[in-house]
């Protein structure tokens, strides 16, 4: 049996929101395994906030913005090893210009952003992270970088900068930016795992189904019934999950779709990112 930590049971408990017996319990009977952990935690029903892809991190910074145009959001994550770093002014312009040189030099890949030029110094990204960790005393890095191009792009900036979101619509204008910025702040709110459900994998929903059938067999429901039952399961897990399904936090009593057609016909999401330090 895989030996398990107070910082495993914390972790599991951040993820999910279950509690820390709850979630030791889970982990033991899991042997470790943090995703088959949550599933134990659903089987038993517990009512958590299961891991959804998020890319984690430790301490530092994720902030994001848009081009002037509009057209495009960028997102970074600078990474430190203490919150007291994170809040540091100078660490602060120092993620910031990583963001703006993202902005301006449009790069393919995280890799290819740490190999630009920092402020034309000498210095690419790179060589700057492992000087920055010699002034400042901790490990420093660069570990996260996402773009999202559209007809309209927004950025959101959690307060505190550990949790940011990137969003693309198909249509643009002022009361589009606006629509956009709320579902910027929703993606934040509710952590959807796709636009649609037509966008969510084909291995997430037999996962879902398997579970289906086993709570349902859990609850002893009849074998005939189980299928049924489990495919009803997948379709309300499906509705909370997916963006465009999910209710709005401004208004439960509509969804994000049924929001962005009042606001203009054929309005949609085209795409968007999150990240949240861990």
């Amino acid at each position: 049996m895989s030996n398990i930590t107070a910082a495993d049971v914390n972790n599991l408990r951040k993820q999910t929101g279950a509690g820390m017996m709850d979630c030791k319990n889970a982990l033991v009977e899991a042997d470790g395994n943090f995703d088959k952990a949550i599933d134990v935690l659903r089987k038993r029903g517990q009512k958590i906030a299961a891991n959804r892809g998020d890319r984690n991190a430790n301490e530092g910074l994720v902030i994001a913005k848009t081009t002037v145009d509009g057209k495009k959001a960028v997102m970074v994550v600078v990474n430190c090893e203490t919150d007291f770093v994170a809040k540091n002014d100078d660490f602060g312009k120092f993620a910031s210009t990583i963001l703006d040189i993202a902005i301006k030099n449009n790069p393919a890949s995280l890799e290819e952003l740490k190999k630009l030029s920092f402020n034309g110094n000498g210095l690419t990204i790179a060589d700057k992270i492992i000087e920055q960790t010699g002034v400042i005393g901790e490990k420093i890095d660069v570990s996260g970088y996402e773009t999202v191009v559209a007809d309209q792009a927004v950025a959101y900036n959690h307060p505190g900068n550990k949790l940011a979101t990137i969003v693309g619509l198909n249509k643009s204008g002022e009361t589009i930016l606006e629509a956009g910025k709320q579902v910027a702040m929703q993606i934040a709110a509710m952590n959807p795992i796709a636009i649609n459900e037509e966008a969510v994998d084909q291995a997430t929903i037999d996962h879902e189904m398997q579970l289906g059938r086993e709570i349902a067999l859990q609850e002893g429901k009849p074998a005939e019934m189980v299928d049924k039952i489990a495919e009803g399961k997948v379709k309300k897990y499906l509705k909370e999950n997916t963006l465009l399904n999910q209710p709005s936090v401004r208004d439960n009593k509509k969804t994000v779709s049924q929001i962005l057609n009042e606001v203009e016909k054929g309005l949609t999401v085209t795409d968007f990112k999150r990240i949240m330090l861990g």
